[in-house]
């Protein structure tokens, strides 16, 4: 199947998104969007994503659970997963790693828990805007390896919490699958720098703090439309040349 997709959006978990960013608002701007695959993908938790699960349920909108790790090298990486229950085993491993520092909403906003109905569980009290003390080859070994998932290196364009901005090149003791580039302009310009790039696969993904800036209908993958068959994809296939909008 053709699926429009976006894998990197925030809720109001994450500190730096919006607080209209709810489980039920992010479905249906999804739908609204045309979308027929997303991940949420909060900052270090996963702690929003079975409310997103919830309001998902009766619609044809497939939520894969995710979060989006800081490494100890402040490296940003994409990890989706299979169920929820290998994400769970995710989040704890990274809330073990996380530094005993206290959320302050002055200055980095409100982390909130919500249920299917939009309605605020409790606040998250330890900041997760923060590298986790576990490096990007652990976080491949335990995604990719223990639990199935995915590792995706998120917006490598970037001048800022990206692997290339930290390394400077691709990795050659990682075993990469697949990478997110965030302005797809600059596509042509990382290939032919970083020679590797041109044969790993590539999504385009909004990386959504606020419900306008969810992808419109204009990224496609080709996969079964359950999490198992987009992340065997994404591991193993290869995008279309040209898909019909």
């Amino acid at each position: 199947m053709k699926l429009a997709y976006d894998l990197h959006i925030h809720t109001a978990l994450s500190p730096c998104a919006d607080d209209d960013m709810t489980p039920n608002n992010i479905v249906n701007m999804s739908i609204l969007k045309g979308l027929d695959v997303i991940a949420v993908t909060d900052h270090n938790s996963c702690r929003n994503v079975p409310a997103c699960l919830t309001c998902a349920e009766n619609t044809q909108l497939l939520v894969i659970p995710g979060m989006e790790v800081e490494t100890a090298e402040e490296i940003h990486v994409i990890c989706l997963f299979p169920n929820m229950d290998r994400a769970l085993e995710m989040q704890e491993l990274v809330y073990s790693r996380l530094p005993e520092i206290g959320n302050n909403e002055a200055v980095f906003g409100n982390q909130l828990v919500l249920n299917h109905k939009d309605e605020v569980l409790y606040k998250e009290d330890r900041l997760l805007l923060t590298s986790a003390a576990i490096s990007i080859n652990e976080v491949f070994d335990v995604v990719m390896g223990r639990l199935k998932g995915l590792a995706i290196p998120a917006h490598i364009d970037r001048q800022a919490n990206s692997l290339l901005s930290s390394f400077g090149v691709m990795p050659e003791d990682i075993d990469i699958n697949c990478v997110e580039i965030s302005d797809r302009a600059k596509e042509l310009i990382l290939t032919e720098k970083h020679s590797r790039l041109k044969n790993i696969r590539k999504i385009y993904s909004s990386d959504a703090h606020y419900l306008g800036n969810i992808s419109e209908r204009k990224n496609f993958l080709e996969a079964e439309k359950c999490a198992e068959g987009v992340l065997s994809f994404l591991r193993n296939g290869s995008f279309p040349d040209k898909l019909e909008l």
